[in-house]
């Protein structure tokens, strides 16, 4: 199982940034253009939420089932020290849930406005936050934090 959910974690993260580029690209043309917040736009925000929602459940499962995590939780004073322990048994679950709470307050301020305006704006803004804060957060391979490869297998 960790190993499934290992791999479906590093090639979901693709999805989760692209849908987060494109709808905060998309929020940001509308703002700017002053455009209406269409179906397109909703189907959007819909999936953006769909797949991160479905990245945090993975990643749950990974923190649950990982020896990195379970060293880190049963050896915590010790751990903390460890730049690697740390990144993964706090600073990147923590990370990436303040984002997928980001992109669920965006989501639902987007869903319960009515002016097209307010829609694109908070596109804009709460998907860009949440984006910086998972890019952040990944371990990229250049990553200063701690590093993984561009895709796990």
């Amino acid at each position: 199982m960790y190993s499934t959910a290992l791999i479906l974690h590093s090639v979901i993260r693709w999805l989760v940034l692209v849908s987060l580029m494109v709808a905060a690209f998309a929020g940001y043309q509308g703002w700017k253009k002053k455009k209406t917040f269409g179906k397109a736009d909703n189907l959007l925000r819909i999936v953006t939420l769909s797949v991160t929602h479905t990245q945090l459940a993975l990643g749950v499962i990974l923190y649950l089932t990982s020896p990195i995590t379970g060293y880190f939780v049963k050896n915590f004073k010790e751990a903390v020290h460890i730049r690697d322990m740390r990144f993964f048994g706090m600073e990147h679950v923590t990370m990436m849930v303040i984002a997928v709470v980001l992109i669920s307050i965006g989501s639902a301020k987007i869903k319960k406005k009515k002016e097209d305006e307010v829609k694109v704006k908070a596109m804009a803004v709460w998907f860009t936050i949440a984006l910086v804060i998972i890019f952040l957060s990944i371990p990229w391979p250049f990553s200063p934090f701690t590093s993984r490869p561009w895709v796990r297998y």
